[in-house]
């Protein structure tokens, strides 16, 4: 269950990327998948909350500011997504 989870985030962070889902719906997709981040260690949950501050404040600002980096904030979402599956796989 937690794998189809993960793989619900990645399609939506795919969908984010290509301007079909906005950053408040991928956000708010991505905080309710509880199951799956209880199912992780807790520092993930830090890390995808944080990144998804993150991602939220820079929808405020122009596609970049000198505080945040949308490029460089999906390439963090990414890395999470795979340490995220790496560590589903030792389950």
């Amino acid at each position: 269950m937690q794998k189809e989870a993960l793989q619900h985030i990645a399609q939506d962070f795919a969908a984010l990327k290509s301007g079909s889902l906005s950053i408040s719906a991928f956000s708010t997709k991505a905080r309710g998948q509880e199951a799956l981040l209880q199912a992780l260690p807790e520092k993930f949950g830090v890390v995808l909350h944080g990144l998804l501050d993150r991602l939220e404040s820079s929808a405020l600002f122009a596609e970049e500011s000198c505080s945040f980096s949308q490029q460089d904030l999906w390439d963090s979402l990414q890395m999470w997504l795979d340490k995220a599956q790496a560590q589903l796989a030792k389950t």
